[in-house]
């Protein structure tokens, strides 16, 4: 039986999958927590990579990497970091990405350039920011690459950088025309050009090896790879509750959306993923936590005793800020509280908030893309809450589908490694367990509320 290595290296964790590379059967299951922030030495990744994949690497045959996207790795000659990573969820460059925008020529032709206009997630913000706030840094950095990249790096023999289109494309210095990098842009970014990871050039390519002779697929972005777990198909949308909430589909072309709403990235299998994403999603329900003082549960339990709309209170849940719509100076805000709010009408309006929040996601998709989604698919942490299940039909005002728990960040990478190792021109078909779908009596009034109140 071949065994091949999926590995996950999330905001949060490092998470390891041995897999049967025939059947996508797991064989076994590792992981290793993250330090918090939004800035992190890249050698807490290497550090939880050995607890959780070091055992299980020696009995891979083949192995890949998916990781959190857009995280700025700057190294100098040496290979060095010069700096702690910036990750995804830094929006300190808020500002560079307005710049960065205005100097393209403005919102459509940033999008039409880069496949995205800039928010402060992308890589080249980051590298703007450190160009005009930290110059000594910005004039070391000789090599700059993504989180999975340095993985990658860290476990090819050779020490070798490379990486995929699908995690390139959320750089901001990749070009959808030219379907690969653009040297200009990295100027523009930083100042002077820089070193890039090489692009595979095909999905399933072999571009390392282990120091104990496993093939070294090219890995990709934790979107990209999620999508090849679930076998994303046309028709489908996935709707992941994550740290980031996040609502992906797979189309032909790439799209190119001058609101900013939607970015255009690659996939891992050759196609187009355009994805809105969401800063806030399963914080959200922490936060509900948090300011009511109750678990998981209860906080469920809460929202499903109050009732749709929760008595005329609305939680606009940008915490952190937001991406999509793109606000990263907002916070969070309650409206319509009275002497007549209960604590379940707040719990409910957390859950709310999060539902809205994510369905403006997959609206703002469905209408770049031109395509309708015929299957929602939600996968993540939060989908474990009975509420959130059970509410999602009322706000999206049709039947969700919940797959199988899994690891589907570190299931794609795994199923990417088998592609690598036995070839082909398309994955190898797994089964991915069963799905349980949900539906209940839809409630326009609480996305329009909504809307309405988040302007």
């Amino acid at each position: 039986m071949a065994l091949v290595l999926g590995i996950d290296s999330s905001t949060q964790s490092t998470k390891a999958l041995l897999v049967d590379a025939e059947s996508g059967a797991i064989i076994e299951e590792r992981r290793a927590p993250h330090p918090d922030g939004t800035e992190v030495n890249p050698q807490a990744w290497i550090d939880a990579l050995e607890k959780a994949a070091g055992p299980l690497l020696e009995r891979a045959e083949a192995v890949a990497v998916g990781g959190q996207q857009h995280g700025m790795v700057a190294l100098d000659a040496q290979g060095n970091a010069v700096r702690d990573a910036l990750l995804w969820n830094d929006t300190r460059s808020a500002g560079a990405a307005q710049d960065l925008i205005e100097e393209l020529g403005g919102p459509a032709a940033a999008a039409e350039r880069t496949g995205s206009v800039h928010v402060a997630s992308l890589t080249a913000t980051k590298l703007r920011w450190m160009r005009d706030h930290e110059p000594n840094n910005a004039e070391r950095t000789s090599r700059v690459v993504l989180p999975h990249d340095y993985i990658n790096h860290v476990l090819d023999a050779r020490g070798g950088f490379f990486t995929d289109r699908g995690d390139a494309s959320g750089t901001a210095y990749f070009s959808p025309k030219l379907n690969g990098y653009d040297p200009e842009l990295r100027v523009h970014a930083l100042g002077h050009d820089f070193e890039v990871p090489e692009i595979a050039e095909e999905p399933n390519q072999i571009m390392g090896e282990t120091n104990g002779g496993a093939v070294i697929a090219p890995g990709t972005g934790d979107n990209m790879a999620a999508a090849l777990g679930l076998g994303l198909e046309k028709g489908d949308v996935s709707v992941s509750i994550g740290t980031s909430g996040v609502a992906a589909m797979v189309v032909d072309a790439p799209v190119a959306d001058a609101t900013g709403a939607v970015t255009g990235f690659a996939d891992a299998t050759g196609r187009w993923l355009p994805l809105a994403c969401t800063l806030n999603a399963s914080r959200i329900l922490d936060f509900g936590c948090q300011i009511l003082d109750v678990d998981y549960d209860t906080l469920g339990d809460m929202a499903l005793a109050s009732e749709p709309g929760a008595r005329g209170v609305i939680f606009i849940p940008y915490l952190d800020g937001e991406r999509t719509p793109n606000r990263p100076e907002a916070t969070g805000t309650l409206f319509g509280l009275t002497r007549k709010t209960r604590r379940e009408d707040i719990a409910r309006a957390c859950v709310e908030g999060l539902l809205c929040s994510l369905a403006d996601a997959v609206g703002f998709l469905e209408n770049v893309s031109g395509e309708q989604s015929e299957r929602l698919l939600f996968i993540g942490g939060g989908i474990k809450s009975r509420a959130v299940r059970e509410l999602a039909p009322t706000v999206f005002g049709r039947e969700i589908l919940v797959p199988e728990p899994a690891e589907y960040v570190a299931l794609g990478a795994a199923r990417q490694a088998a592609w690598a190792l036995h070839g082909g021109d398309t994955a190898p078909e797994w089964s991915f367990g069963r799905t349980q779908s949900y539906s209940g009596e839809s409630a326009p009034q609480v996305l329009e509320a909504y809307q309405e109140a988040r302007g």
